[in-house]
């Protein structure tokens, strides 16, 4: 038997999980600044919240998720996303009836795909995103790519671009599969099989496609920007507007469609030149129909997802991730003596509550080994405490990285370590 993950996930261990806990950190303080309160769903739904909420003609539901029979025999899949579980969610527990829009987040959530693992991309990984429900107005939208957008300046991540299209709406996008059908149909036999399935179903996933010879086909395909009702139209204009009035470059793209059927008018990414071809760190877009589709009423919504593991990639390869915080303040070493380890003990134990990293020694070390234990945990001072400092009602404390040491008194050690040590 192999003790090992299974492919495709991968552990996060305390030599890592500093890192994560930085970059939440700065996300929940910038959420709260746009006015983003965290919401955590279930790690599974029920199978059709996302067959009809992400769609049956995705490679999602087609191929990635994972799904199985319960012991009710209930079909229940595991979340490949989270905005169709955020969707259910909302309507559950009625916050359509609450003042709009609902602004809501989720982080360091775990979703599941079956896919091939490549660098940044895992069967398990784990997702930051945010969504907002009620607002149809263009400035949502800019909203919501401003918080992705000085998020990840704030986070010291620069060199990016930000990509957007407009993907229409079901009043003008019928028109545009059509053309898009009539287009595609002249090169029947060479798109890849994947490709002719989702021809008749749903034309626009084409363009999606990674495969060569169908990305050189799309180059000269019909854009939806060229088919756009005035509705859209005027959603599209907006939106850049209020780019330009923010200060945000943008490169319109009408190649992004984007991986989900829900998607409706903006559609946007924001690439990082560091991390090569894969180099997407965040996408997003409108879903005007989805809370409909899903039961509810006509309610319209916009948000956006980070791949967690993709960003602090990104943020390792600038040196952007700080060191690794050391484990302890103080380590309370005792000599072989009894009362000497129930002392040390006891201190270590006020000294915690004071808000002081302590540590006392648990496997028996000698006072060298608990001495350069010390040193390999990182702690600032160690305090000594033997039988004769019991006897004169003392405790050493030696600063690790001067050598000194001085005695103080045992009764007001803690107060004094604490002070010593802020």
């Amino acid at each position: 038997m192999e003790i090992k993950a299974p492919r495709g996930t991968h552990d996060i261990m305390p030599d890592e999980i500093q890192a994560w806990q930085y970059v939440e950190g700065i996300i929940r303080d910038h959420c709260a600044h746009y006015g983003y309160s965290e919401a955590r769903t279930p790690v599974f739904e029920h199978t059709e919240v996302f067959s009809r909420g992400v769609g049956d003609t995705t490679d999602i539901v087609q191929k990635e998720m994972y799904t199985f029979n319960d012991k009710g025999n209930r079909s229940i899949t595991l979340r490949p996303e989270n905005t169709a579980g955020l969707v259910r969610a909302f309507l559950e527990h009625h916050l359509q009836n609450e003042p709009l829009p609902i602004k809501l987040y989720y982080l360091s959530a775990p979703m599941f795909r079956y896919e091939n693992p490549q660098s940044g991309r895992y069967r398990q990984f784990y997702q930051f995103g945010v969504e907002a429900y009620g607002a149809p107005a263009p400035s949502c939208d800019a909203e919501v790519v401003s918080l992705a957008w000085t998020l990840l300046q704030k986070l010291g991540i620069h060199d990016l671009e930000l990509h957007i299209n407009s993907i229409g709406c079901p009043k003008c996008r019928p028109a545009f599969q059509e053309k898009l059908k009539a287009y595609f149909r002249q090169y029947e036999g060479q798109l890849c099989q994947t490709c002719l399935e989702r021809l008749d179903r749903n034309p626009l996933r084409i363009i999606d496609c990674k495969s060569p010879v169908c990305t050189d086909i799309v180059r000269d395909a019909p854009t939806m920007l060229d088919s756009l009702c005035g509705e859209c139209q005027s959603h599209f204009d907006t939106l850049k507007a209020y780019f330009d009035a923010m200060g945000i470059a943008y490169v319109v793209d009408p190649m992004i469609v984007r991986g989900l059927d829900y998607y409706t008018k903006t559609v946007f990414e924001i690439v990082s030149k560091d991390i090569g071809a894969q180099g997407t760190v965040c996408g997003g877009g409108r879903y005007d129909m989805l809370v409909s589709q899903m039961g509810g009423p006509e309610m319209a919504g916009v948000g956006f997802a980070f791949g967690m593991e993709r960003l602090l990639m990104v943020m390792q390869s600038l040196g952007l991730l700080p060191k690794r915080a050391p484990l302890c303040d103080v380590y309370v070493a005792a000599l072989p003596d009894e009362a000497a380890r129930m002392a040390a003990f006891a201190l270590c134990a006020s000294l915690r509550a004071q808000g002081v990293k302590a540590e006392v020694d648990h496997v028996s070390r000698s006072l060298k080994a608990q001495l350069k234990h010390a040193g390999k945990i990182g702690s600032r001072a160690c305090v000594i405490i033997g039988a004769d400092e019991l006897a004169a009602g003392v405790v050493k404390l030696r600063d690790m990285q001067r050598g000194e040491e001085q005695a103080i008194a045992m009764e007001t050690a803690t107060e004094a370590i604490a002070a010593i040590l802020k």
